[in-house]
């Protein structure tokens, strides 16, 4: 990389490019005014609740940017509604940004969402019917079908309703279907978190796979050692800001910490350590030339 006063610039080739994106939600809400909780008694309150709602604005995302290169299985990890799964829906092209624009050089491919399955069908059918909808043609279904049941690990499970299945045994489906057709962009939200060993390897051993053929691997998990395992570089998130991306130990171990401080009660402590982290990290900018895309890593 070259660095120019205090900047860096990716000379890789980049497989997505997240520029300055935000995303905000106008919706209801029946919180009560404290000036009308505390007036003229019950009545007031209750006419307040049965009125329609307030719209008010909810900053799922603020504006961040982000580029994920060739190879890379990027974890992100944070608290519940911190944005991870809002940054995958935007990625994945589900919702349109409020502001930015998100570039990837094929289209990224959901886990659970590509693959349109029907609970009354068995497994096997639905591996058909997955692959058909992610453009398979049935020769090629037919040569990968024992691949994608050996990944799955259902054996003869495979053979009976989608709705007999345990969640776990779903989520193993729906990653074999969306592994299958080598996606250059996969993104995986809170589909790995089965308990089962024998498929965390197995799984493990197909995003290398993926990634060895150039592909780039998105997770979203609240196992922190599914996210050491599986991800060679980790992104942390907290309440719509990006706080900190890099070697995942080191942002774990951030993590972790910031976590344990909120769980003691500790809410200062931890305010400090979530701003020690937005100040250490690189912003961000897509450039109009090539070479132009600057890391997020922190310093």
């Amino acid at each position: 990389m070259d660095a120019v006063k205090g900047m860096e610039y990716l000379q890789e080739d980049p497989c997505i490019v997240i520029d300055e994106v935000s995303m905000r939600y106008r919706v209801p809400s029946s919180e009560v005014p404290a000036e009308d909780i505390n007036a003229t008694g019950p009545m007031r309150l209750l006419r307040h609740l049965m009125a329609k709602p307030n719209l008010v604005t909810v900053n799922a995302l603020n504006p961040m940017s982000l580029v994920a290169t060739r190879g890379e299985s990027i974890g992100i990890v944070g608290r519940n509604g911190s944005g991870k799964s809002t940054l995958m829906k935007l990625i994945n092209g589900q919702v349109k940004p409020t502001t930015g624009a998100v570039y990837a050089v094929s289209t990224p491919i959901m886990l659970g969402v590509n693959a349109a399955l029907v609970p009354e069908l068995s497994g096997d059918h639905n591996v058909v019917l997955g692959c058909l909808a992610m453009g398979l043609t049935r020769a090629e279904i037919a040569e990968k079908f024992d691949e994608i049941v050996e990944l799955s690990g259902l054996e003869k499970a495979i053979h009976l309703p989608m709705r007999s299945y345990s969640s776990g045994m779903a989520s193993r489906l729906r990653f074999a279907i969306a592994a299958s057709i080598d996606p250059e962009i996969l993104l995986i939200d809170e589909a790995l978190n089965t308990g089962d060993a024998q498929f965390a390897g197995r799984s493990k051993k197909r995003m290398d796979e993926l990634r060895e053929k150039a592909g780039c691997v998105f997770l979203v998990s609240h196992s922190l050692d599914t996210i050491l395992e599986m991800c060679t570089r980790v992104v942390w998130m907290d309440k719509g800001d990006l706080l900190m991306d890099g070697e995942p130990k080191a942002v774990v171990k951030a993590y972790k910490e910031f976590t344990t401080q909120l769980s003691r009660g500790n809410n200062i402590t931890a305010a400090k350590m979530r701003s020690e982290a937005m100040d250490s990290l690189t912003v961000t900018r897509v450039l109009e030339r090539s070479t132009g895309r600057r890391s997020t890593r922190a310093q």
